[in-house]
Order: C-alpha cells, then structure tokens, then sequence
C-alpha cells in the first residue's frame, strides 16, 4: 500500500515513518511518498528516515516530489500536515493578537483564525486534487486548525477524510492509567471539537470510573490534566477538560504569562527548527541524533506557559509517552485497509449525534472504524456549559470558513469578533487589519 505524506518535510514526519517501521502485521504500507514545496526541508527528513530505516530490511520506501499531482496518483491513504505559511506565520499570528492585548495561540482565538484563513483555501485545492487524482483514497487530516480544515473538505471528498488529533486519546490514556486500569480496555466518553473537548466518562468492565478519579487527589494529580486544571475545578466541572480549554478557563493569567515571556512558542519554534534544517544540510550523516535531540526539547517545552500558571512543574514522562498522532494516524490505517474494528476518537460529521449541532457539523468523539470508514458512537449529551461553549466556537469555525473560500471581510471580522476569547468587533477589526498587514496570503481582506 502507497502512502503519501503532505507536508512530507515537515519536523513530526519521522514519528509517522517510525510508526510504519514498527508495523510488522501484513498489508503494511511499503511505499511512502514525501510531499512539500520546500526542497531543502524534504531533504533533511528524507536524511532522517534513511537513518531510521537503516535497521530494517523491509523498511517503506520512500521518495520524494514537489509535485502534489504525482504525489497523489495511486495513493491508498493520504496523510494531510501541511502548515501553510510556515513557522514564519505562526508567529506573526501569534505577535499581532499578543500586540493588541489579545492570545494568539496556534489553533485558539485570534491566532487560530488567522491560521485558517490562509490555510483553508490551500486545504480546499488539495482536496479538489485528490478527488480529481485518487478518489479512492482514504485522506488522513492533521493539518491545523483540524476540525475546520476537515469541514471545509468534506464536500469534495464525503467520508473519507477524517481528521485526526492525539490531545483527545492522549487525555483518555493518561486518565486510565492514573486509576491503574489497562487503557487499551477502556472506553473514553468524549465529546467536543477539535481542541475544545471534555472527557465525561470512563467506562471500565460496564463501570464509569470517572467519579472515583475525580474523588482522588492524589490520582488527579498523577498526569498532566489533573496538574494543569486542579482538583477543585476539575471536581466542579465533573469532567476533565482537553488541555487545550486551559485556553479559556484561565484565559488571563495564561495572556500574562505569555506576554511576560521573550519569545512566543511559534518563535521559539522557528529558530529551533530552522537550526535543525540549517545544521542537518551540513551534516545529513547525523540527521537523526539532530532530529532527536531537537525533538526532546520540543517536547519538553510544550505549552510551558499554560504549565507555569498552573504551577504544574515539568512535563512527567509518562505524559509524553505511549504514541501520539502518529499512533491514531496507524490504527486509522489498519482499522481501514484490513477491516479491523477499532475505536477512536476522530473529526467527522456529528450525524445526529450531539443533538446542539447539526448533522454535518464536524465534531471530536468516539468512533467505530472498520473497512466503510468512520462511525459516531453513542456518547453523553453536552452540559449546559459544554454545548454553550461548543456551539459558539462552532458557529466561529463557520465564520471563518466562509471568510477563507470567498474572499469576505465581513465574514473575517464576524469570526473574530464572536471568538469568546475575542469578544469585540473594535479588536476584531483591529487584528484583522494588523494580519493583513502582514500576511500576503490575506490580503483579500483589506479593508
């Protein structure tokens, strides 16, 4: 089976190829296809998953193209992580909130509109692409801001794009484990949209052991959510959150912490990975020490604001372990490919399922997947709170969407301003004057 890779020079592309070469069951993926514009970054990766293939005398092959066409010819499964301005615009989305006194995280808020208006158009393309080229294809989505970016294809290409994220299994994981139960057993009653999610329910041999971690300190303060929120608001919630809501629970004191710091994560970002870029070119025999060492930093440093608030201390080890996205993305694949039931939780339609939204809403819940696709499973309806908060997020996802594919100021504006962590048409304006400025790729939106 042929996989191509979009975004194949991006820096987490050697956790999926590691993925693959762990694969030993039958019908494995034994041709990777390595798509990106950027020749220089596809050779560093290309260097790196040499290396990791070396051990391996049935490793992927691997190639590499600059041409989407070719790299979606005969594609039984595309992997979709582009980032479409690079580093480069991340920090400018992030930099223009922050100026205005605004968060401007990747996917959140004002940074996470920005990122979709240049990136959706793109998302679009590719997709008109891909049911043009390989309509047989099952399309993976990673591409931020995921959930977005999985609606606006979906009318080109129906059910087989999925989109995918590790924040929702990795929280289920961690919250298994801390009671001591087998994960991998375990069904997490989740429900949310990509980023904006909570985990209700813990379902263990027909038992909800949720209410007996949330009745442990102790327990609640063994893995990285439980840290982040703390035990007295986790307890009043009776759910556990995404990480991704410290965002919106502690909106100021997180805009403090950032603004206090020198740099923004997509700057820190930047400058780490363009010296791995920079230093692999010189010294492609040592691509994958440079890939890892540079990887274990990234890692370790992953939302350090949101834990310094929080007073939750370093990343713990075990919240970094066990697989991320590249583990969701290979279970996808074989659940597909060899009709081998599994469950995850997946962007795709909602289907009635959450009765606050509409069925083509794309939302983030359990799903059962074999050899059709994707299907929802039954989960817990949103509180109050919950679809309150989903469905405006919901209705700025939208926003932005139609802003992105026709060109509309108004609808921009619109997306920002309904942001809860926005919440003015004056700063709406504001931002998307100040993205314009500096984002070419936005200037439709002048005013």
């Amino acid at each position: 089976m042929r996989l191509t890779i979009l975004g194949g020079g991006g820096f987490r592309v050697p956790l999926v190829y590691q993925a693959l070469l762990s694969d030993r069951g039958e019908g494995r993926i034994t041709s990777v296809v390595l798509y990106d514009t950027d020749r220089g970054r596809l050779a560093s990766i290309a260097a790196v998953l040499r290396q990791q293939a070396a051990p391996y005398s049935d490793a992927p092959v691997v190639t590499e193209t600059t041409d989407l066409d070719e790299a979606l010819r005969g594609a039984d499964f595309v992997f979709s992580a582009i980032r479409v301005g690079g580093l480069e615009g991340r920090t400018i989305d992030e930099r223009v909130a922050l100026d205005l006194g605004v968060l401007g995280q990747e996917t959140v808020g004002a940074g996470g509109i920005a990122y979709a208006l240049r990136t959706l158009p793109v998302a679009v393309g590719i997709a008109q692409r891909i049911a043009e080229l390989a309509p047989e294809a099952w399309v993976i989505n990673f591409t931020n801001p995921a959930g977005m970016v999985t609606e606006a294809m979906i009318p080109y290409l129906g059910d087989r794009v999925i989109g995918i994220c590790d924040s929702p299994s990795g929280l289920g994981r961690r919250a298994a484990l801390a009671l001591g139960l087998d994960a991998s057993t375990v069904f997490y009653d989740y429900a949310g949209l990509n980023h904006l999610g909570w985990l209700r329910g813990l379902q263990s041999d027909g038992v909800d052991r949720l209410p007996e971690l949330l009745a442990d300190p102790a327990a609640l303060g063994d893995f990285e959510e439980g840290r982040l929120f703390g035990v007295e608001w986790l307890r009043s919630l009776g759910s556990i959150p995404n990480e991704y809501l410290h965002y919106y629970y502690f909106a100021r004191e997180t805009l403090a912490a950032v603004q206090a710091v020198e740099q923004t994560r997509g700057t820190f970002l930047l400058e780490q990975q363009s010296a791995f870029y920079a230093e692999t070119a010189r010294q492609p025999a040592d691509a994958l020490e440079l890939w890892q060492k540079t990887r274990a930093e990234r890692e370790s440093t992953y939302m350090v604001e949101s834990r310094a608030v929080a007073d939750a201390g370093e990343r713990d080890e075990r919240d970094m372990s066990a697989g991320g996205y590249e583990q969701v993305a290979l279970s996808l694949m074989r659940a597909i490919a060899h009709n081998e039931r599994a469950s995850l939780i997946l962007n795709v339609r909602n289907r009635g399922t959450l009765r606050h939204l509409d069925d083509d809403a794309v939302v983030e819940i359990p799903c059962t997947v074999d050899a059709n696709g994707a299907r929802p499973l039954t989960v817990t309806q949103f509180t109050d709170h919950q679809a309150g908060l989903v469905c405006a997020v919901k209705a700025v996802e939208r926003s932005t969407i139609e802003a992105a594919l026709t060109g509309s100021r108004a609808a921009a504006v619109r997306a920002l301003a309904w942001h809860p962590l926005i919440d003015s048409v004056t700063a709406a304006h504001q931002l998307l004057d100040g993205y314009v400025a500096r984002l070419p790729a936005l200037a439709p939106f002048r005013a």
